[in-house]
């Protein structure tokens, strides 16, 4: 068994609740507000720890309120916050969400996200087995010397292509070994047009545009349809695990950390996906991202209670 270390994004969210979303231009009486800690990488952190994994944080947070508190979030659910560093004179990063409908809109100011440096990740303290994850919410370089830092170590890398960018991001998708993506990012990064219509093979196929090795997974997350596992020799499909949405905010986030979780506890690759499914399926049943990530012990019953067996090694 190894451990998770995630280099990513730290932010505050603050979320609005509409009806609907606003048209351009437009103003709209809310029907509530909240604060919740999140950010791409502390929310990964937070499912890897919640789901049992040895988890470490690396990260930078603005010496504010913000940065404190998320800080404590973080090492509540477990994670191990000792290389996050506080960075003077920038605020913590913020991301401000639009919830409606069960569905969301974002805007993320970076903050001190922007100060996370290569020498932040020269250094890490990586064995085999353990899984490294990074996303697109820090710079891209640090995140490369992060992922060249676990191939020395003979660990492995998982990208999460979020949120999607310019082609400059293809850069890292040859160091990752699993790269996870939604129908959106595919299509920016590969230059295929998609569509919720889009059959699994043709998503398939849009993935071997990004293929720089024979030994690349990729993971196309497609909301109600479920995943799709693209390898080399073929694919598989995970159908999604039927709920009801309260907020997505965070279930790409949730499936990441935890499909990191499952690697870094041994699973095969196709376990580690059902599992990682069924734990973002339990998160959009509540509101937040950090705040709704499942405890180990949620989803084993979440499995249970449809017929499923959380595998070994969980």
């Amino acid at each position: 068994m190894g451990g998770v270390v995630i280099a990513g994004s730290i932010n505050m969210d603050l979320v609005a609740i509409s009806a609907r979303f606003p048209a351009p231009g437009e103003t709209l009486m809310g029907e509530g507000f909240a604060r919740y800690p999140g950010g791409k990488g502390a929310n990964q952190a937070i499912a890897a720890a919640r789901l049992g994994a040895e988890t470490l944080m690396i990260g930078a947070v603005g010496q504010d309120s913000f940065g404190r508190e998320m800080l404590e979030v973080l090492a509540a659910a477990g994670a191990d916050v000792s290389r996050v560093k506080e960075v003077a004179g920038v605020s913590t990063g913020v991301a401000l969400i639009t919830v409606a409908g069960g569905e969301n809109t974002i805007i993320v100011t970076a903050g001190a996200n922007g100060h996370l440096r290569p020498q932040d990740v020269a250094a890490l303290p990586l064995e085999a087995g353990d899984v490294v994850a990074g996303q697109f919410e820090t710079p891209l370089e640090t995140t490369a010397v992060a992922f060249e830092r676990a191939k020395a170590a003979g660990a492995r890398t998982l990208l999460n292509t979020a949120p999607a960018t310019g082609q400059e991001a293809l850069g890292l998708v040859p160091l990752a070994d699993i790269v996870v993506l939604n129908e959106t990012e595919l299509a920016a990064l590969s230059g295929v047009a998609v569509t919720p219509e889009t059959s699994l093979g043709a998503l398939a196929d849009a993935t071997g545009r990004l293929r720089a090795r024979v030994d690349q997974a990729f993971l196309v997350t497609l909301g109600r349809r479920g995943v799709l596992g693209a390898l080399a020799d073929g694919h598989f499909h995970v159908p999604a695990f039927a709920v009801e949405a309260v907020d997505t905010t965070g279930a790409g986030d949730c499936f990441a950390g935890a499909l990191a979780a499952g690697l870094s506890a041994g699973l095969e690759l196709r376990q580690a996906v059902l599992r990682a499914s069924a734990a973002a399926a339990l998160s959009v049943q509540r509101q937040g991202a950090g705040p709704s990530m499942p405890d180990l012990a949620a989803l084993e019953a979440f499995l249970a209670e449809r017929g499923q067996v959380a595998p070994a090694g969980s």
